[in-house]
């Protein structure tokens, strides 16, 4: 990777919606050695309506300008799935290391573009899967590799959800547009999940899957079955429904190990439940940064300010979730 030469991160803002308003951009101000200096949105109203609540100095209509911006020296790249990949492409071309939302792209080919071109030009990815550093995942993460419940012999995923208030024939819902998103919700929410389960694990070896969607409200699958083969040996599924009763509403992550389980929510709370053989359950209860994507950013400038660790959350490690996603849904798709 070059060498990130300036003493802060001066971030320029792609897309300033509605994931900027609280969960991202409000924490480049907070981190040390950070801040944004410019944000950009295609309606120029909003973009200087949203400089001027947060206090953001500069703002443009115009992705091009906001990139070439001498200020800007990284960019973050909050739009939809279907224009990660030009913007990163623009960014690199400017010399500016990129951080893009979740997914990371529409499909894992353009994913692996967006890889190329940053380690062509010596310039760093990374991707907003924020749960890699929120405490109540890390804990997750340390109970397992302290063999609290033993060897983990499977992990599997259930989300259920009735149909989201959104879900309406709109074009300005993109993320049930398989040709903006790359698929429907699944896309949107099982990536965390899957993400997660990279983290945790590994790579995974082997991924199958059916999709299917049975509302027929959009083009998109609204129905997703899948299995995994971690590369270590662990192995995997999930259920991601967002059609169900709100009876049967339910979101649980659960790992089963040989000696215990862990069992914890991705979205609904955050809270983390063990239970071993022969003893009482134990609750671990956590609270969230108030913007949730603060201790990511945070590992990002640290990172491109040498101040120590790196980034959890990169381009490669992101593109395997895509990958594992196409794998589940390709009888759709």
């Amino acid at each position: 990777m070059k060498r990130f030469n300036s003493s802060n991160v001066r971030w320029g803002v792609i897309g300033a919606g509605s994931v900027c308003e609280k969960k991202s951009a409000p924490a480049m101000n907070k981190v040390t050695d950070s801040s944004v200096v410019a944000v950009m949105r295609r309606n120029a109203e909003k973009a200087k309506d949203y400089a001027e609540r947060h206090g953001i100095p500069k703002w443009y209509a115009d992705a091009d300008e906001l990139i070439n911006d001498p200020e800007v020296n990284a960019v973050y790249i909050a739009t939809p799935p279907n224009s990660h990949l030009e913007l990163t492409k623009k960014a690199v071309e400017a010399g500016k290391p990129v951080y893009v939302e979740k997914p990371m792209a529409r499909n894992h080919a353009e994913c692996l573009e967006m890889i190329k071109v940053c380690e062509d030009a010596g310039l760093p990815l990374y991707v907003a899967y924020y749960r890699r550093t929120l405490p109540n995942f890390l804990k997750v993460k340390s109970l397992i590799e302290e063999g609290a419940i033993g060897d983990p012999r499977y992990v599997h995923i259930t989300i259920n959800q009735s149909k989201h208030p959104d879900v309406i024939k709109d074009e300005s819902n993109w993320r049930i547009d398989p040709e903006v998103a790359g698929g429907g919700y699944f896309y949107d929410l099982g990536s965390h999940q899957l993400d997660y389960l990279d983290f945790l694990f590994g790579p995974m070896k082997e991924v199958n899957g059916v999709a299917a969607n049975q509302s027929g409200d959009y083009p998109a699958e609204d129905i997703v079955l899948g299995n995994i083969t971690f590369e270590n040996g662990v192995l995997g599924s999930g259920n991601w429904c967002f059609t169900t009763g709100e009876t049967s509403q339910k979101d649980e992550i659960v790992i089963i190990g040989n000696k215990g389980e862990i069992r914890f929510p991705c979205f609904w709370g955050t809270s983390v439940t063990l239970k071993k053989d022969g003893m009482p359950d134990e609750v671990f209860e956590f609270e969230m940064p108030e913007n949730i994507q603060f201790y990511l950013i945070q590992s990002i400038v640290n990172e491109l300010l040498e101040k120590g660790g790196n980034c959890p959350s990169t381009g490669v490690s992101a593109a395997r979730t895509n990958w594992a996603m196409e794998q589940m849904t390709k009888n759709f798709n």
